[in-house]
């Protein structure tokens, strides 16, 4: 398995994000990914009937209620550039056969958590995409240190999911809405040792080109440390269009 606070993360974090987002126009993709989908993902998703409902709780599935922290508000922002809030849900599972006794921990809450967007109408709320069990608990064993956290976003228009694993690296998914739900169309991650970056590595899935910069001087350390970043460009084989509602698990993400 794989909330950034420190400037430095933040400012890399921008500087990457930056580069996979405005080219909309380019060929899309067309064949597979490893392990990425589920059955149906071969196609677009499709729009159901549009229903609209008052409160956005309201759209969260029987056998889930919403997963949100205490001191954490609920995400609003446009997502579908028509002026309004729309509103983000990330959601979690309520079957009790998953709360498990693990030895050392005790009783933890294994349930799978997901994603709810709603678009926001003059009426309410409409359904625009769901995936209920993309993302795993968060009571997950991270092994000698604790499993990456999870937090979702808006950027400029976009619909972001991050995952962080303390000062050790982040990394991020950037969606963007099309049709009848959100696209991949950008990854991008961050790797330090301590103070000290390693690795930045930022993919644009509408151009299908993956920049790595790496740091020649990763091994370097004290007041007189600089960064000395070589880029290197890549094209990527072609992968097929990632869509929000089809992706299994992002733990299974691979490119």
């Amino acid at each position: 398995m794989k909330k950034i606070v420190v400037l430095a993360s933040a400012v890399l974090f921008t500087f990457c994000t930056n580069k996979k987002t405005e080219t909309a126009n380019e060929t899309v993709p067309t064949t597979s990914n490893r392990n990425v989908y589920v059955d149906t993902a071969d196609m677009t998703p499709q729009k159901e009937e549009v229903v609209v409902k008052q409160k956005p709780t309201d759209f969260i599935p029987k056998g889930y209620i919403e997963y949100k922290p205490e001191g954490i508000e609920t995400l609003k922002g446009d997502l579908n550039k028509d002026g309004l809030d729309d509103m983000v849900l990330m959601i979690k599972g309520t079957d009790k056969t998953k709360v498990v006794n693990v030895e050392g921990r005790g009783m933890l809450d294994r349930n799978r958590r997901g994603v709810v967007v709603l678009f926001a109408t003059a009426n309410g709320y409409e359904l625009a995409s769901q995936n209920v069990s993309c993302f795993y608990s968060e009571n997950e064993d991270g092994g000698v240190y604790y499993a990456p956290e999870i937090d979702l976003g808006i950027e400029k228009g976009k619909l972001m999911v991050y995952f962080s694993h303390g000062r050790y690296s982040y990394w991020s998914y950037t969606f963007r809405y099309e049709k009848t739900d959100f696209r991949l169309i950008g990854y991008d991650s961050y790797s330090s040792r301590g103070p000290v970056p390693q690795y930045v590595t930022s993919i644009n899935f509408l151009t299908n080109k993956k920049l790595i910069r790496d740091n020649l001087n990763k091994d370097q350390y004290g007041d007189e440390y600089e960064e000395n970043f070589v880029d290197t460009w890549e094209n990527l084989k072609t992968v097929k269009p990632m869509y929000l509602a089809t992706i299994k698990e992002f733990d299974d993400l691979d490119f």
